[in-house]
């Protein structure tokens, strides 16, 4: 036993005999050495160690009778093992999951600048318990943004700051209610945590089909409550929704009263051409538009936003509460700063470069090295969809993972109860992730793997219409 600790020898014995009592290796009922004994064991003075039994004897550790001596309380339990957790296995070393960018790539000095500037120039009141329809110098920043680089028609005093795309569906699923109110109908594939939080919410959802022009709109069910969409890059399979189909789900929206909830996840990454503008920009009075800063910077900044029509605003910001325990105040004055400046639309630019070549390099790589398999969808956004042929995707997955990949399967992404058409087996290739240095080792190690699943059937093109564009107009 150390008794060296600061405290001196008797605060050292009783921790010491207080964690073996906590820990269970005192059981109750056990008998402890007499003082003189003790003491002579550990070189230390008798009153020490009756000064220490004391002190346990009266915060009930111990107890103490004559003739029966020092024991551990009877009452003092030791711990229950508790449920054995799974060990996690450690990370993969080539991480090409989609939705995160390279945290190497947050811009470091130019958000530092920003947030001297902000809490310098900061009112006092910023300081205090603030307005949960969130700061109105980034409202008034996002609404001029995101009226020039995506269309967006909107005012400061319709937009609120949440946390992120999953707080704004949470507050909508609350206000627009569950169960009676109806379904909301949803893209057949689409992110499965998503759907979960809807389901939270008591709303059911149901799957819209998608092809190569995005989500087919004239199936979205009359009685739906709101359909949730990402017009500009379809997640995952990465088609953008044809204009037909966008002037589509705004009749649908004005014939049967439903809302269009338009996720805008990665709409800034168009590689190929200008970013095609926003749904709500045609209807904004019968559009939500989400966004955030997850894919543009970082997750961990945790903010977004909701565009709302007029009338919901009010029911939206009492449904997130008086106070604002998610978006740091002085974060968002960091934002609105960045956005004025000019640096946000920079450092866009900067990534959308990278994220380009990226891409392209997955493309290149794959066609000279798995010819078997092709990187379907408009050239966007931070992730590919890789087209396998039938029957191969969780091969590819399995063998991707044994030489150090992880990669998602397309199955993931689709609704439980879409129907009709078959499968597509592709796998999801986020890019945007990896270190520029580990880049090219991911790629030759995914490579790999791809060429162990799919072995001799180079070939093959089997499956490949379920997500590739049709030759004429959309369909429905």
């Amino acid at each position: 036993m150390d008794l060296g600790g600061a405290g001196g020898r008797r605060a050292a014995l009783i921790g010491a005999l207080r964690e073996a009592v906590r820990s269970g290796r005192l059981a109750p009922g056990t008998r402890l050495p007499p003082y003189r004994s003790l003491a002579a064991d550990l070189g230390i003075a008798r009153n020490t160690v009756a000064d220490a039994y004391a002190e346990l004897v009266a915060e009930g550790w111990l107890t103490s009778r004559q003739g029966s001596g020092t024991r551990v309380a009877d009452r003092v339990a030791a711990p229950s093992p508790g449920p054995v957790r799974p060990a996690t296995p450690p990370p993969l070393p080539y991480d090409l999951v989609q939705g995160k960018p390279d945290p190497g790539a947050f811009p470091r000095a130019a958000w530092l600048a920003a947030a001297r500037h902000a809490l310098t120039e900061a009112p006092h009141e910023a300081f205090g318990i603030g307005d949960p329809q969130g700061r109105t110098e980034l409202r008034h920043a996002l609404a001029e943004y995101l009226a020039r680089v995506r269309g967006v028609r909107t005012a400061a005093d319709r937009i609120v700051i949440c946390s992120g795309a999953a707080h704004a569906l949470r507050l909508l699923a609350r206000v627009l209610g569950g169960g009676a109110a109806g379904p909301w109908a949803v893209e057949e594939y689409g992110l499965p945590f998503h759907r979960g939080l809807l389901t939270e919410a008591g709303v059911a959802t149901v799957p819209v089909a998608v092809d190569g022009n995005g989500a087919r709109t004239a199936e979205i069910p009359r009685h739906a409550r709101a359909v949730l969409l990402t017009p500009a890059h379809q997640f995952p399979t990465g088609g953008p929704l044809h204009p037909e189909r966008r002037a589509g789900v705004l009749e649908w929206a004005r014939v049967s009263g439903g809302l269009v909830v338009e996720d805008d996840y990665d709409g800034e990454f168009r590689y190929d051409r200008r970013p095609v503008g926003a749904v709500q920009g045609l209807d904004p009075d019968r559009t939500v538009l989400l966004g955030s800063v997850s894919k543009s910077l970082s997750p961990a900044l945790r903010i977004g936003w909701m565009c709302l029509p007029a009338g919901l605003v009010d029911r939206v910001v009492a449904a997130k509460g008086v106070r604002e325990p998610h978006t740091s105040a002085t974060e968002q004055l960091t934002l609105a700063g960045f956005l004025a400046s000019g640096a946000y639309d920079r450092h866009v630019r900067r990534m959308r470069q990278r994220h380009r070549a990226r891409r392209d390099r997955l493309a290149a790589v794959l066609a000279e090295r798995v010819p078997a398999v092709r990187v379907t969808g408009i050239a966007a956004g931070l992730h590919a969809v890789v087209e396998l042929p039938a029957g191969t995707e969780r091969a590819a997955v399995a063998a991707a993972a044994r030489h150090g990949v992880a990669v998602e399967a397309l199955a993931g992404y689709r609704h439980p109860e879409a129907g009709g058409r078959p499968h597509q087996d592709g796998l999801v290739v986020g890019y945007a992730t990896p270190p520029e240095r580990v880049y090219g080792p991911a790629l030759d190690a995914l490579c790999a793997g791809l060429g162990e699943a799919l072995g001799d059937v180079s070939g093959s093109t089997s499956g490949r219409a379920a997500l590739s564009p049709p030759p004429a107009g959309p369909s429905s």
